[in-house]
Order: structure tokens, then C-alpha cells, then sequence
């Protein structure tokens, strides 16, 4: 099981989520990390969900086409859209802009 942290500020909110996890969808049903992550769309063409990737992305798939659109050249500063990412490790992340 993945464990997912996510820092807000200097504040950091770890938790265990089950194998091929998205936490948009976790968050939307009101589980781990709501009321922290923003997210609206979960299609992957809001970007509300972006986030920059702390630590565990060597373990996450390339960034898909919505992903390009979306965030441009802020992929290559670590940024993702978590409601594309179904996570399989563990992910350290924050949405602090």
C-alpha cells in the first residue's frame, strides 16, 4: 500500500491508500487528502487538481496528452494533475504555488 503524503504549508498530512489509488477520486468521496487537495474537474482539463510532485515521481507513468495541455512547461518543475495519476508508491506532494 502507497502511502501518500501531502504538505500544506508547514503542515504535512500522511496516509496508507490502497493499490491504484487517485486521489481525486478519494477526495471527492470525502477520504484522504479532503478537505486538503483541490480538485474540481477530474478530467484532467480544469488543472484546479495540479500539484508539485515532492518525492516518488520516478515511480510515476510519463504525463499523458491532458497533462501536457494543461500544465505546459510547469511538467518539467514537477507539476502533475493528480487526477491523472493512479498511484502504485508512495508520493509526497503540495499545492502550494
Amino acid at each position: 500500500m502507497p502511502t501518500v503524503t501531502f504538505q500544506v504549508g508547514e503542515q504535512l498530512f500522511s496516509e496508507a491508500v490502497a493499490d491504484n489509488t487517485n486521489l481525486v477520486v478519494r477526495a471527492g468521496i470525502k477520504k484522504f487528502p479532503h478537505p486538503h487537495l483541490k480538485a474540481k474537474c477530474g478530467m484532467g482539463k480544469c488543472g484546479t487538481c495540479a500539484c508539485r510532485i515532492l518525492a516518488g515521481a520516478e515511480n510515476l507513468p510519463a504525463p499523458n496528452w491532458k497533462e501536457e495541455k494543461v500544465l505546459g512547461p510547469r511538467i518539467a518543475a514537477g507539476w502533475r494533475l493528480c487526477c491523472q495519476l493512479w498511484l502504485n508508491h508512495d508520493l509526497s506532494l503540495t499545492q502550494d504555488r
